[in-house]
Order: structure tokens, then sequence, then C-alpha cells
């Protein structure tokens, strides 16, 4: 009989991190990953011959400050620096671009000088209200039925947070934190690119429209994120995606972790309310006194532990997450560089968006309320082998986008939607780089079907549960249980579908394992 102090199923971001984690307090850990590498959809994969790109994370903006300390990530490879901040280009057909440099814009170029001032005022105010939520996501969410002394003071801090901010400020605060982001926009700014720009940072991922209600919140939760301490900032990782999570794995494995990879889970062992360990899908019964899932919480419960071991409200809840994706990945092996239109040699090593206004971001998204997909779909588009060669054959370049929106279930379809699909973003992409499509050698679409299908995710939602207000903080993944507990003793939550949610930034790992060691798990 095989024995650990902690098992972690899933070998994504998360998942490594809350291992190492654990390995560093003295655990002996156990990581399992069903596919027969780690990383989940944070890895680097060659998908033509000579051509490789990060999976489905592909821009790195929120890996937590805490995660890199913990675990000494600059030891283990990381590279994370300013001089690597990526510029964002909101890109137009029918003039130059628009451009936010360094950290989420600390610079404006592209538009009047009344633009560049407002959006300063804008920007700085964006900062301020995201530097009040920015402590929730580096800690567990309060349990509001029974609050630690320590969860009290946490709370106590963001109310002098808030007032810090002056009557004038905290009342605006609280205004807009429901506000959807067309209306924000609308109320500060003027130019349809930056708006464009904006108000597709806010509903990248979701199932939301610019002027769907809580919008905003979602460009908060963008700029609470930081590189290397800088709020909003953005970076394509040399090695792609794969490089960071290299890193994670080195330190991992340095603490003592043991790896082990094409090992699926069938079965979390659950006797007395207690998990007890996990067999595998060849039979194997593996044990520990703490099994923690890095995999979605609905698959978690529903399927690993079954819906006989928790109470039928417990079960309810789980059923009801949102989770559904949105989006799809574009990946495209071009036999030489494209050229969007008007922007610069250093521009093109940067993040593109095609978003010409915030209106087209919601005629993009209203489609995709009833089954169908955006004939002018939005995308954020990066080129990472201008800034690392090594991803492409000589004079060759990889495009990889995200491309909204993209509905999980198709009226149609994605046997028959897809081809039409692609049509449709190669059109909009022609708009924008002339030419770019004979210089196509190889593209490859991944629909949610496709990403559910190869990255394990229900839905094919990379957050594991939509990121909307009632899906958040004290109710990820499920109000009553936000704070990586389950109803199961012994199980504990620590994958996107916890708090704070998606993105590659450790911290709903980190977050999980500090809890587990906190209980002496």
């Amino acid at each position: 009989m095989t024995s650990f102090d902690a098992i972690i199923i899933g070998g994504g971001h998360n998942g490594l991190v809350a291992a190492a984690t654990l390995a560093k307090a003295g655990r002996k850990v156990l990581v399992l990953e069903a596919a027969g590498d780690v990383g989940g959809a944070a890895r680097t994969e060659e998908f033509a011959p000579g051509f490789r790109v990060s999976s489905i994370a592909h821009v790195l903006n929120r890996l937590h400050p805490d995660v890199v300390k913990t675990l000494e990530l600059e030891k283990h490879g990381l590279q994370v620096t300013r001089a690597d901040f990526i510029p964002s280009v909101a890109l137009a057909r029918d003039g130059p671009p628009l451009v936010l440099h360094g950290a989420y814009g600390e610079v404006l170029t592209g538009s009047t000088p009344s633009e560049q001032s407002a959006w300063k005022e804008l920007r700085a105010q964006l900062m301020r209200y995201a530097g009040i939520l920015k402590p929730f996501l580096s800690r567990r969410p309060p349990d509001l039925g029974g609050m630690s002394l320590l969860e009290t003071a946490a709370l106590g801090q963001t109310a002098v947070a808030l007032k810090k901010l002056g009557k004038e400020d905290m009342r605006d605060f609280l205004r807009v934190l429901l506000l959807n982001v067309a209306d924000l926009l609308d109320e500060q700014l003027a130019d349809l690119r930056l708006k464009g720009l904006l108000a597709f940072d806010a509903t990248l991922g979701s199932h939301l429209g610019p002027r769907s209600p809580t919008s905003l919140l979602g460009l908060y939760y963008r700029l609470a994120g930081e590189t290397d301490g800088a709020a909003g900032a953005q970076m394509l990782p040399k090695g792609g995606m794969g490089a960071v999570v290299a890193a994670i794995r080195a330190a991992a494995e340095k603490a003592g972790v043991t790896i082990r990879t094409a090992a699926p889970v069938a079965r979390i062992v659950v006797e007395k309310g207690r998990a007890l360990g996990v067999t595998l899908d060849g039979g194997e019964v593996l044990h520990a006194r703490t099994i923690v899932s890095a995999i979605n919480p609905a698959t978690t419960m529903l399927d690993l532990v079954g819906p006989r071991e928790i109470d039928t409200g417990f079960v309810r809840k789980v059923k009801n997450i949102r989770m559904r994706g949105d989006a799809a990945k574009l990946h495209l092996a071009l036999e030489r560089q494209p050229q969007f239109f008007g922007v610069g040699a250093d521009n093109h090593k940067g993040r593109l968006v095609i978003a010409p206004s915030a209106d087209h971001v919601e005629r993009a998204f209203n489609p995709s309320k009833y089954g169908e997909f955006s004939a002018e779909p939005v995308m954020e588009i990066t080129l990472p082998s201008l800034s690392d060669p090594s991803l492409a054959p000589s004079g060759a370049c990889v495009l990889s986008a995200i491309v909204q929106y993209a509905p999980y279930a198709l009226k149609e379809g994605w046997d028959a939607g897809k081809p039409k699909f692609l049509k449709a973003v190669m059109a909009q992409l022609e708009a924008y780089a002339p030419g770019i499509g004979k210089s196509v050698l190889h593209a490859e679409l991944l629909t949610p079907a496709d990403i559910e299908a190869n990255c394990r995710m229900p839905g094919g939602h990379w957050h594991h549960g939509e990121l909307h207000a009632d899906q958040m903080l004290m109710s990820r993944p499920v109000s009553g249980w936000s704070g990586y507990d389950t109803p199961i003793e012994g199980l504990f939550l620590a994958g996107a579908g916890s708090h704070p949610g998606g993105g590659v930034s450790g911290a709903p790992g980190l977050n999980a394992a500090r809890r587990i060691i906190a209980m002496k798990g």
C-alpha cells in the first residue's frame, strides 16, 4: 500500500503550486496528472512541424508575487522583468492603431492630447479601485458566518483602504463596482479604439458583453493582477507559457514532490465522510490523509466523489455553476511575419487587439446568447516567435489568438460550425493584415468543445466557472464553500474554479496549500 501526506489531482499550474508549497512545509506529496505532461492549459505544444505555441493561455499578466517568492521561481529559470512588458495595440482598419505602453497604458500613444489626459485620469481611478480588491486575491475569502480574528482584521484593513480613498472616491467606487464597463467608458472617454480595447479586456473569457451588468468587474480582476510588481503589466514568456510551468515544476521537484503523468484518477475514496485516497483508472489505490483537487470543482464533486457522498443542497449548487466557454484559440503557422496595418516593428511584438469599439464587442457578443458565433469576432493576437525565434523555423512566424465569441453549445454543432467560424476569423485577420491568408502553412482552431476534450475542462471554460459577481469571492465555487474546504473532510479544492479564479496566477493553489498547512492537514 502506497501512502502520502497529500495527493494532488491535476498537474496544471495551480496543482503544482499547491504541491510545491505543501512539500516545502515538510509534506510528502504526489501529483497525479491525467495527460502525458503537466501544465494543463498552460503548456507549450508543437501544433505543426517546427511550430510551437502556448496551448491556451498565452499572455502572462497575473502570476501572483507570493507564488514567485514562496517557490523561488527565479532560481528555477523564470524571467519576469519590466523589459519584457508588451504593449496593447488597438488595431484600426482605416487608420493608425492606438497603443497602451508599459504596465497597461502608463503611456498612451496614437490618440489626441485630450484623450490622453482623460485616459490618465481613468487609469489612475481604475488602478485605485482594483487595488482595493487586490488583497482579496492573495488570501482565503472570509467566512462571514464564522470569521477568525485574522479574517476580521483583514476585512478591517479593506475598510481602512476604502476610507483612505476619500468621500468622493469612496462613493464613486461603490457606484461603479457593479456598473457595466460600456457605461463607464462612455462617461469618461471618446476614442472608439480605446473604448473597444477596454471593453474587450473586461469581457475576455466571459459570457458577457460590455453592456452586461457587472462587466466592469472583469477589468478590475485583470488590473488586480501584477507582473514584476507592476499592476496590469503583461508579457510573453520566453519558451511560451510552458516555461512558466517548467519553473513551477522544478520548484516542486526540488521540494521533493513526486509527479506522475498519464495517471488519471477514477475516484476519490471516501469513507464515513472523509477522503482517504484515490483510485486510478487502472485500479491502483493510493492513500493520503489530504486530497487536493486542482481540477474543475464539478468534476471533482460530481464525478470523482459522487452525489451519494454529499448532501443534495451542495450537489444542486455545484450543478448550477455556470461554465460554458465563449472563447476559442487559433494557432497559425505562417511562412512569414504578417504586417498589421499601421503597426510598427516593436508593436508587432505586443498584444494586438481587434475590437474597433465597445459597440462592436457588444454586437459580437449578441449571437452567442442564442448559440451562434459572431460573423465579425473580436480577438487578442500575439506573434510570440518575433520575441522568441525558437518557436518557429527561421523566417517563419507563429500567430496565437484568443477569439470571442464562440459559444460552447453552438446551435449547429462545432463539426459543422468550425470551418465557418475559421473562415470568419480569417476574414477579420485579412482585413487588418492584408495577405495573411496566403502565408498560412497550417491552421489549428480550438473551439470550447476542443478545449474541453483536450484539457478536461467542462464547458471549455478556462476559469472553470464564470467570473461573475455571483460566482466570485465568497461565492466561488459556491456559496458557503469558498475557502478551499469541501463537505468531505480531508478534501480540498485548489483550481481555477476556486477563489480568486482563473488566469495563470497560482493563487488558488497557494491559498489552498496555506489553508491546509494552517489546519495541520
